[in-house]
């Protein structure tokens, strides 16, 4: 995937065109919105953080908006494990370093707070982290559900812990429950009917 922003401690331009499109996936509706360089986010429609549309073009011929929804597509389909589509998501200097560790995950490759927060040189900003996984603007392909506790319990999810425990499961890591208290269970592909 084209992700070549780190620094962006500037608010986003809003005289920048975005365009948008709705798409189905096995989970929900999705909201993807691009610029003109990339994919600026990628939300399922019912989240909190999904902002309003207000000045944003609607569209289905906007080539990144496609190109996300036949990777996402592929993806959901077992067809897929990286994504090519070029990223544009909008945050600070850290969070860009956070979204980057994020996409270094494998697929099936999960990731607590304190290990993200080692890994982008803040060993003891676990909270800090959490703060910017939380934030992140583009769903599945920036992997924020590939953060688990360290006891390997299922922890938040902005689109909600069914969602993160389905996303989890089709990438081979098996919860019994919804409970963020619950554990992984095992390792390996999961098959799914979606």
């Amino acid at each position: 995937m084209t992700y070549l922003t780190v620094v962006s401690n500037k608010p986003a331009d809003p005289t920048e065109p975005l365009a948008y499109r709705d798409m189905s996936t096995p989970l929900g509706e999705m909201r993807l919105v691009a610029s003109p360089k990339g994919l600026r986010g990628a939300w399922f429609t019912d989240q909190e953080l999904l902002p309003p549309a207000d000045g944003w073009m609607l569209t289905d011929s906007d080539p990144i908006l496609e190109q996300a929804r036949r990777e996402l597509d592929e993806w959901f389909a077992g067809k897929r494990r990286t994504f090519d589509v070029a990223l544009d998501p909008v945050g600070t200097t850290f969070q860009h370093q956070v979204w980057h560790a994020l996409c270094a995950l494998d697929f099936g490759v999960l990731t607590s707070y304190g290990e993200l927060a080692r890994t982008v040189n803040r060993p003891k900003g676990a909270q800090a982290v959490g703060g910017a996984v939380g934030r992140n603007p583009i769903s599945i392909i920036i992997p924020c559900h590939r953060v688990i506790g360290a006891d390997t319990s299922l922890t938040g999810f902005g689109g909600g812990l069914p969602r993160k425990q389905a996303l989890l499961a089709h990438e081979g890591n098996r919860y019994l429950s919804r409970s963020p208290r619950a554990r992984r269970v095992c390792d390996g592909q999961a098959e799914l009917s979606w």
